[in-house]
Order: structure tokens, then sequence, then C-alpha cells
């Protein structure tokens, strides 16, 4: 069922505590961790605590979570001192895009150059 914990999901493993992450920020709805391969001096990932598979069926399904997500993700690039700086929010959605983990995520990058197009 949307929403629901699976338990073949990452990221629902991490909300539960049955895999560890390092937490740097923790909603009612939202949990921050350090991305495990950062691709900046800050990379953090923000996820909801439901599961859908991705930003889009998130937001159709659970808006209020979804923006949840991105004020989080705010919260963490001042946390983080990148919100001076810039810092980007990527949602990656599909394989083709980048997506690894089929739990709606987003990543926090910072810390460095973001140059357009990323590549």
């Amino acid at each position: 069922m949307a929403g629901e914990p699976q338990s073949d999901c990452l990221f629902c493993k991490i909300v539960s505590g049955d895999i560890p992450a390092t937490i740097v920020r923790e909603s009612e709805t939202t949990v921050a961790f350090r991305d495990i391969n950062p691709q900046a001096p800050t990379h953090v990932l923000v996820i909801p605590k439901v599961h859908y598979p991705d930003a889009a069926s998130l937001a159709a399904a659970e808006p209020l979570i979804a923006a949840d997500v991105l004020r989080e993700a705010g919260e963490v690039a001042a946390e983080e001192k990148v919100d001076g700086s810039g810092y980007r929010i990527i949602l990656n959605t599909g394989s083709g895009a980048g997506q690894t983990v089929f739990h709606a995520h987003a990543h926090v990058l910072g810390g460095r150059g973001l140059q357009w197009p990323p590549g």
C-alpha cells in the first residue's frame, strides 16, 4: 500500500532504525542524513518517513509531506552553513536520472561550486 514501509527498501530501514545512518535532522515526517558517497562537501539526503517511489508520487499523494521535505532541505542548508553561498536540491526520478533507491528523497548539495548543467 502506498505510503507504507517497504521491507526491501533501504530508506524505510533507515527510518525504522534497522540500518544506521548519520542523521543530522529529524522531524515528525522526515529524516535527514549524510550521503555515504558524498558528491560535495555538504551532501545530505532528506527523506519522508512514508514510502513513495519518487518525488512526484509523494507530492500527488501527500503534498504537505512533500513540502516538509523541501522545508527540511532548507533547514539542512542553514545548519550546514551553505545557505549563504548557495546549494542545490536535487530530486532524481527514475534510474535514467540516477535514482538508485526508489523511496522519494532530496539531495542537498553545497560547499563547492555547482556549475550548470550538472553533467
